[in-house]
């Protein structure tokens, strides 16, 4: 199924690949989603060619008294995307991706005498599609984009090696 549904991504990049559009040579901001409370991430793209970027997020999640029940959640996670981007019409492009990345988190739980600690790092690969709006006016990205990530080597930081994502991103496009 990973097989056919890469495929069909390969195949729509071949058939639309000569269309061009003009892509942000940079853009930051924030991709604000909730994978596992790291929904906030700085984001940062960096033009490759016409129709190509590389997409670099940082999240990180702090976490005190959670709850308020003694419980610490403290995480952090890199993840590095390729993408293909194809235009739709003016500033109205769609985009697809695919990448990985690695994180650590740590979990504290203090109650009455229970004390129990769980960290680790973990690695995975992801996905990524979306839509864009760059505004001509003004130099701002709006994003809307879904990113599957699959957990490598067992890790205990996903349920079943599995999250996913929606997020809503706002970036400052520049030179």
């Amino acid at each position: 199924m990973k097989k056919l549904i890469f495929s069909a991504f390969m195949l729509i990049g071949v058939a639309f690949g000569s269309q061009a559009q003009d892509i942000s040579k940079n853009a930051l901001g924030l991709r604000l989603g909730s994978n596992d409370g790291l929904g906030g991430e700085i984001s940062y793209q960096r033009k490759l060619s016409s129709d190509n970027r590389l997409e670099l997020d940082l999240g990180w999640r702090n976490r005190s008294d959670y709850y308020n029940r003694g419980y610490d959640d403290n995480a952090i996670k890199f993840t590095g995307l390729y993408q293909w981007v194809w235009n739709i019409d003016g500033g109205f492009n769609w985009y697809a991706g695919v990448g990985g990345g690695l994180g650590s988190w740590s979990t504290d739980y203090n109650k009455k005498d229970e004390y129990y600690n769980n960290s680790g790092v973990f690695v995975f690969a992801a996905g990524d599609i979306g839509i864009e709006y760059n505004f001509d006016e003004v130099p701002i990205m709006l994003s809307l984009d879904f990113r599957p990530e699959f957990g490598l080597g067992g890790n205990k930081y996903y349920r079943n090696n599995y999250g996913s994502d929606i997020a809503l991103g706002i970036r400052y496009r520049f030179n």
